[in-house]
């Protein structure tokens, strides 16, 4: 399992910190003269007062807000190419075009990229765009039909990449509030968030084909989503954005995604079981 950054291990403290610093300055504006030396001792009232105040009249980050800022660095978008015949001869006039985008989220130092198997079928050729706008090529190095994954690593990655960090999804419940980071339609990054709504779902991929044990959700999630990572409020990665569930022939989101757990997922990159 990928090791938690120093910038991802404190963001607890980060946190905490951010609390200390609004009680400071609310207990400041409480008024100087709770500090001068005839004033009374401060009592929990107090500092629950002044609390509640700060929180009254400061805007603070949301758990989203700060779940998508702690996997962001670790979201890339995949673009897929592919050649087609240009002219008579259609083995030597060929010519590329675009094969779709999806997301990817980087799990290894190495830069090792999971994402889902049909975001790169059918492309001659992959290109991954990482979050700090440096692009590189790729190549698809392991796939995990039966979990619609593939693994794919590019040739060159940024100096501070960071990977995300994984979780096991065995603490989810039903309710537990969860975030999707992605590129839809090729527009992002872009952050939605929800809920989970279900655990152990199937999802029919073919008539041969069922995907069992996956996360509900309903964060919103349209085709660019694919591959992209469903984390906690941790920012933690606890399932991969495969599919979404729509009954009429329309690819868009109505209320009802799908995320394969990372436990199956990480099988792919040799990661062991949570």
């Amino acid at each position: 399992m990928a090791q938690r950054p120093a910038s991802r291990q404190n963001w607890r403290w980060w946190v905490a910190g951010l609390l200390l610093a609004v009680l400071a300055g609310a207990l400041g504006a409480w008024g100087g003269a709770q500090w001068s030396p005839a004033a009374p001792r401060l009592t929990q009232e107090d500092i629950d007062a002044a609390v509640l105040h700060t929180l009254h009249t400061q805007n603070l980050p949301s758990k989203s807000a700060r779940a998508a800022a702690v996997i962001a660095p670790s979201v890339v978008l995949v673009r897929g190419y592919r050649d087609v015949p240009k002219g008579k001869d259609k083995d030597k006039d060929k010519e590329e075009a675009d094969n779709g985008v999806g997301t990817g989220v980087v799990v290894k130092d190495d830069g090792t990229i999971m994402t889902n198997l049909h975001v790169v079928s059918g492309s001659s050729r992959l290109e991954v765009t990482f979050m700090d706008g440096t692009t590189s090529p790729a190549v698809v190095v392991g796939v995990r039909p039966e979990n619609d994954l593939a693994i794919i690593k590019p040739q060159k990655i940024p100096d501070d990449l960071v990977p995300a960090v994984l979780a096991g999804s065995g603490d989810l419940q039903p309710g537990d509030e969860v975030v999707a980071v992605g590129f839809p339609f090729g527009i992002g990054p872009s952050v939605s968030a929800g809920v989970v709504s279900g655990l152990g779902r199937e999802f029919p991929v073919s008539k041969d084909q069922v995907m069992r044990g996956l996360i509900q959700f309903d964060a919103a999630a349209n085709p660019g989503n694919s591959g992209g990572p469903l984390v906690n409020m941790a920012g933690e990665v606890v399932g991969i954005v495969t599919a979404i569930l729509n009954p009429t022939r329309a690819r868009t989101f109505i209320g009802i995604g799908f995320a394969t757990t990372i436990e199956s997922a990480g099988v792919a990159v040799g990661i062991p079981p949570f």
